[in-house]
């Protein structure tokens, strides 16, 4: 929980951030995707790049969450 407020600046940058890892997010469906369909079955690189798609994730909603009020507060 955060006890301080951020400021307008610390926030804009939270969601800059955030677009930019939806974006890697998305990329990383299009390049699992196309190695995939293109039949390479590069397993350790799918696996990796689905680790880093997850990763991807977590951090998303970690800075998501930092964005949203602390209602119980």
């Amino acid at each position: 929980m955060m006890s301080e407020r951020l400021t307008e600046e610390e926030l804009d940058k939270i969601r800059k951030r955030i677009i930019e890892l939806k974006i890697e997010h998305r990329d990383l469906d299009d390049a699992i995707d196309y190695l995939v369909a293109a039949g390479t079955f590069e397993e350790l690189k799918i696996k990796r790049l689905k680790k880093r798609k997850l990763q991807l994730k977590d951090d998303i909603a970690r800075l998501e969450n930092t964005l949203i009020p602390d209602i119980l507060a």
